[in-house]
């Protein structure tokens, strides 16, 4: 990797906000990488591994399994077309969309009780 700056794991770890653990875990999945190695065999990560990381730590933050993040590293590696790019990514947005759909009734039943129990509290009653 001569020229190109790279992180040893835990400056990767203090860059991305993730566990050694975690990012040991992506790699063994096949999520990122693969991750460079120094002469003595330690790991050293760039700043695609960086993008990479982000990616999926973004996906999974998203609900995305680790099912759909390695269907999308799969795509993105191989030679698909733009539009099965688009088409994988517009799939799980609409299901984050009925999930923001179904927190926001969530949200709304609770703010129903909360209003209710916090009248109720004012008035004495039980």
């Amino acid at each position: 990797m001569t020229g190109t700056t790279t992180l040893t794991p835990a400056a990767a770890v203090d860059r991305t906000g993730v566990s050694l653990d975690t990012l040991r875990y992506y790699e063994r999945e096949g999520l990122i990488g693969p991750i460079g190695r120094t002469a003595g065999g330690r790991r050293e990560y760039t700043e695609d591994d960086v993008f990479w990381i982000g990616l999926v730590t973004c996906f999974r933050e998203a609900g995305l399994g680790i099912a759909d993040v390695r269907a999308f590293v799969a795509i993105l590696r191989a030679e698909h077309t733009p539009e099965d790019r688009v088409a994988f990514l517009r799939e799980r947005r609409a299901g984050l969309e009925q999930r923001v759909a179904a927190l926001r009734r969530a949200i709304g039943v609770l703010d129903d009780k909360i209003g209710y129990y916090g009248r109720a509290a004012s008035t004495g009653a039980p």
